[in-house]
């Protein structure tokens, strides 16, 4: 297409002067507007890059094309130009001859909203416009007022749309941000809750750790404390039946023997060991073998209890008079005498018997202390009988004999006593008797 070269009035002029159509065309790129196209635009609305305007020679636009069209559909149009403009050529109205070229006049209102930008124009200018045909002057003006007031109404219908959309934007922003903020919030809270439900846990599991270590510290502290009990009453009773044992035996030995101790009036004592069926009346018989006929007739008795034996009790053995494991028996002197020795037991007796009642403590307590610190080994048994029956000869040489004999028995029989201290206790047949019962030397015994 060839395009007229000279400047924009010269192209409104040679149009104006071959009355022909004048033909403005605009292209471009750039979002900036070029002067010619915003003086064009002030006249014309551009409303979209590229844009086509076919102007007929009163100023009026025959046909607007908008955009990029086919060739077939531009060469439609300029038909359709070509013929609008024929209709004018009885009017004397300008024309410019393009071979081909359509154009419709209701192409004015089509609406597009793009970036202006000028490209190639062809010459039409406000000037160019006949000033005789006032009637299209004032057309033009109403024109572009209506122009000027629909800018108007879209511009502040553009500039409420941007204050829609930026108060929608603003309050767009100002949920997410609250809705942001809520999320924030939310996950914090759950992280708390899952820290304090994890810490509960923990405490928890640390709790159940705790109990079933102490359980299971009781546990073997109950299982030890059984462990030892048993093997306590094991070990009691073990010691319990050996002692059972012993002490059966011990009974059984002290039942089979019976171990008398004779007490003289004077303060004097001695010894000898019975088997428990020997009758009283050998216990008897030997005591006076030993004491002679120094007092006469004497009865048998013991001090604790307090008991007189009869005749009867002479037949029964010391088994059955309870005389068995150990005895003390006491000889009393009786007042019925033999015919030869009634004066000497008149004068005698009643004197032993007031001086052994006075001198029996002191007595005892020398001949106590003595068998412990002059002691002697025991002699054959052969000797302690041959000393026991030349002392009860005379009773004056024969006290510090039995006093020997006695140690030496002591000495030579330690089983058949028991020492508590300075006491020394015969054993008897119970555990309870042998824990009671305490011989003080002589003829009495303290519980």
């Amino acid at each position: 297409m060839r395009w007229f070269e000279g400047s924009i009035p010269a192209a409104i002029a040679a149009a104006k002067e071959r009355r022909c159509v004048f033909v403005v065309v605009i292209t471009g790129t750039s979002s900036s507007s070029s002067e010619a196209c915003v003086q064009f635009s002030q006249i014309y609305p551009v409303v979209c890059i590229p844009s086509s305007f076919f102007i007929g020679e009163n100023g009026v636009p025959l046909e607007v094309i908008a955009g990029s069209v086919t060739e077939d559909e531009l060469q439609r149009r300029i038909s359709r130009v070509t013929q609008v403009s024929r209709c004018y050529s009885d009017a004397n109205t300008r024309s410019f001859t393009l071979d081909g070229f359509l154009c419709s006049p209701e192409s004015l209102s089509v609406p597009l909203e793009e970036d202006r930008a000028s490209g190639h124009v062809t010459p039409a200018e406000d000037e160019g416009l006949p000033s005789e045909d006032q009637a299209q002057d004032d057309k033009v003006e109403r024109l572009t007022k209506k122009l000027e007031e629909r800018r108007e109404q879209k511009k502040k219908a553009e500039e409420e749309v941007q204050l829609k959309k930026e108060v929608e934007r603003r309050k767009t922003g100002k949920e997410m941000l609250d809705f942001k903020k809520k999320q924030e919030e939310e996950k914090t809270k759950r992280l708390l809750e899952e820290r304090s439900r994890e810490k509960a846990e923990e405490r928890a599991a640390r709790e159940r750790v705790k109990q079933q270590i102490a359980l299971d510290r009781a546990d073997r502290a109950a299982r030890y404390a059984q462990t030892q009990q048993d093997s306590e009453a094991t070990q009691l009773a073990a010691l319990q039946a050996k002692r059972d044992a012993e002490r059966d035996g011990a009974q059984r030995e002290r039942s089979a023997v019976a171990r008398i101790q004779f007490r003289l009036p004077d303060g004097s004592s001695f010894t000898n060991q019975f088997p428990s069926e020997t009758r009283l009346l050998e216990a008897r018989q030997f005591a006076a073998q030993e004491v002679g006929n120094r007092y006469g007739q004497f009865s048998l008795a013991t001090m604790f209890p307090r008991r007189e034996f009869t005749a009867e009790d002479l037949e029964k053995s010391l088994l059955e008079l309870e005389l068995t494991p150990s005895a003390s028996i006491v000889l009393l002197p009786q007042s019925s005498r033999p015919s030869n020795t009634v004066v000497h037991s008149s004068a005698g007796g009643g004197v032993w018997a007031m001086l052994g009642s006075l001198l029996y403590p002191l007595l005892a307590v020398w001949r106590f202390i003595s068998g412990f610190l002059f002691s002697s080994p025991p002699p054959p048994a052969a000797a302690q009988n041959q000393h026991a029956t030349n002392a009860y000869g005379s009773s004056a040489a024969a006290e510090p004999k039995r006093d020997a004999v006695r140690k030496r028995v002591l000495e030579k029989r330690p089983e058949d006593f028991k020492k508590d201290g300075k006491i020394y206790r015969l054993r008897t047949q119970e555990d309870k008797e042998d824990d009671n019962n305490t011989w003080n030397g002589n003829s009495t015994q303290q519980m």
